[in-house]
């Protein structure tokens, strides 16, 4: 059974890690999948992965260099995307970086950054599809938020900041959309094995371990399964919500 057999799936930040991952899914799901990323090296690299798992080799894959923090280059990327295929069913905002420090010590630069790639992102991708899935009557959205947005983590005032306005966002435009049958939820990832965490020293490792009730880390996997049930028809009773996959740590 293919969830997404026939959907056409926007996924941006989706050549590496989390959103890697969840255009892989998806692609094996049976959905037709275009990315939003910066690195041409892993935009093929990512092309190539998709290509071959597709169930049918009707399903398209596209793969577009957009910069999801400036608006212009959104719209014109999602009209391009619509001329192609008619129609955008799911969107996945999964755009983010970190840029962490302390507030006494954190740039200007830096916190604008990741406001506007983690935060600015959404609305520019939501806002170039509001019309078209209003006139559709239909789609789901899928905002990859983080566990820091429900609890905050002492260096990550940006960070943290830009993923709970992300969940202030989804809860709204989930009240706006609800009433032409378009869906707006949330996943929360904990702590997942990613390059960003591969960076991590021994004993911050340790210390976040201890936090995590079910005593691991999660994998990419992880968070795409739950991307997957948001956007297909098994939650189709589901909107406006955060689903925390995060081994326990927020309870």
């Amino acid at each position: 059974m293919h969830l997404l057999k026939g959907k056409h799936v926007l996924i941006t930040g989706g050549t590496a890690g989390i959103g890697r991952e969840i255009a892989l899914l998806f692609c094996e799901q049976g959905a037709h999948v275009a990315i939003f990323g910066t690195n041409q090296e892993r935009a093929e690299a990512v092309v190539k992965a998709l290509e071959s798992v597709k169930v049918d080799q009707e399903q398209k894959i596209v793969s577009l260099l957009v910069d999801v923090s400036k608006t212009k280059e959104v719209e014109e990327a999602v009209q391009n995307l619509l001329a192609s295929w008619g129609q955008i069913d799911v969107l996945v905002n999964n755009a983010g970086i970190t840029k962490d420090q302390l507030l006494l010590r954190m740039s200007e630069e830096d916190w604008d950054q990741v406001l506007a790639v983690n935060l600015k992102s959404v609305y520019n991708t939501c806002r170039a599809l509001y019309r078209p899935m209003m006139k559709a009557r239909k789609g789901s959205v899928v905002n990859i938020t983080s566990v820091v947005g429900l609890m905050g983590n002492a260096g990550q005032t940006n960070y943290a900041a830009s993923k709970a306005g992300m969940i202030g966002f989804t809860k709204s435009l989930a009240k706006e959309l609800a009433g032409r049958g378009i869906r707006v939820n949330c996943v929360a990832p904990g702590y997942v094995e990613t390059a960003m965490t591969e960076k991590l020293s021994a004993s911050i490792k340790e210390e976040i371990m201890r936090s995590i009730p079910l005593e691991k880390l999660g994998q990419p996997r992880d968070i795409a399964h739950a991307a997957l049930y948001l956007a297909s028809d098994l939650s189709s009773y589901v909107t406006g919500q955060v689903l925390a996959v995060d081994g326990g740590m927020a309870m």
